[in-house]
């Protein structure tokens, strides 16, 4: 896909998932992949408030015993979104992978204001982001994967089946795509467009 054919609509919503500071913990989670995810996810997230375009926070409360604990400092946002958390119109809390189970309510809050396109990334990509775009994509949503806005962890399967983290992004990738459940892009490209269209208005 071409910049040229990724089209950022005016309220298009950018859903920024689970990014806190319990994933930076290397011991817990494994082997990461895409450095570049955070720097990429404070692009799109200073694009869009300074398009005025909403931006929506989800944050992941896990049972005890998880970094992602509520009463766990791995509960909190990374600082580069804590910094730009004033400026979000909605914060959703949920303790399931899906965002649109959470509160409050994902999808009626879209609803109420018209929004039908949603670009997604965060953490994990083949979890929470995978997820929810697909449960979008189910809703009727326009959705936009920004890969490289994303990562996760290596990961193994029930027989031994170890794959890296690159490997279940570029699973997730096919999935979403080969799902029709989303269109997987990159950041520039998102970046690209939004722009274009700013200017277009």
């Amino acid at each position: 896909m071409t910049t040229n054919e990724i089209e950022i609509a005016p309220n298009s919503a950018l859903l920024v998932i689970d990014v806190q500071k319990g994933f930076d913990d290397a011991s817990f989670w494994g082997p990461r992949n895409n450095p570049a995810a955070e720097a990429n996810l404070a692009a799109l997230m200073d694009a869009w408030q300074e398009s005025g375009r909403p931006v929506v926070l989800v944050q992941h409360a896990s049972r005890a015993g998880s970094v992602l604990a509520p009463d766990q400092p791995g509960h909190a946002l990374k600082d580069f979104v804590e910094e730009r958390r004033e400026q979000a119109a909605l914060h959703v809390t949920k303790t399931v992978n899906s965002s649109f189970y959470g509160t409050p309510d994902l999808a009626e809050w879209l609803t109420a204001r018209g929004i039908g396109q949603l670009v997604v990334a965060g953490i994990q990509t083949n979890m929470c982001v995978e997820t929810t775009a697909r449960m979008a994509g189910n809703l009727g949503y326009d959705v936009l994967v920004p890969l490289d806005a994303t990562h996760t962890f290596d990961l193994t399967g029930p027989d031994g089946t170890r794959l890296s983290a690159d490997e279940l992004a570029t699973a997730t990738a096919v999935n979403l795509h080969g799902g029709r459940f989303a269109r997987v892009v990159t950041t520039a490209g998102v970046l690209t467009a939004a722009a274009r269209s700013r200017l277009a208005a």
